[in-house]
């Protein structure tokens, strides 16, 4: 490693930028959910199952970013709240699936629009094509790196 390199600020490296990215989007996400009382990461949940035939928890956590024993928690609090449900995966026993019930799937819609207000003020400070980039860009770091 080079002297400049193990010198130069965190706020230089691609990993902080990132996570600081991360951070900022998800905290101005969740101000816009707040209106519906929902996480972040409910709303994850609730978008990748209401767009599925149901998802093992194992899927499930790979989707929406969280570890297993997090994910179990707030899928446990969903079912009591009536947003999802289990079944036994017919074609193994062993497997549970998630689906999004119907009051799950009607919350997502009305997230939607929160959601979209998001991307729409980041396209509006940054315009269309950077934010496309972006996206782009990122989509390409996330394949060549996993």
């Amino acid at each position: 490693m080079s002297d400049s390199a193990a010198t130069s600020p965190i706020s230089g490296h691609l990993a902080y930028l990132l996570a600081q990215a991360n951070r900022e989007i998800n905290r101005q996400l969740e101000a816009r959910l707040s209106v519906e009382g929902v996480p972040v990461e409910r709303w994850r949940i609730l978008k990748v199952l209401s767009n599925s035939n149901g998802k093992s928890m194992g899927e499930l956590a790979d989707a929406v970013l969280l570890n297993h024993p997090t994910l179990t928690k707030i899928i446990d609090r969903m079912a009591a709240d009536a947003l999802v449900y289990r079944i036994s995966d017919p074609q193994d026993r062993r497997k549970v699936l998630i689906f999004s019930s119907d009051r799950g799937k009607e919350l997502a819609r009305r997230l939607d629009p929160l959601v979209q207000s998001q991307e729409e003020h980041i396209a509006g400070s940054y315009g269309d094509a950077a934010t496309s980039e972006l996206k782009r860009l990122l989509e390409t770091l996330i394949q060549r790196t996993g």
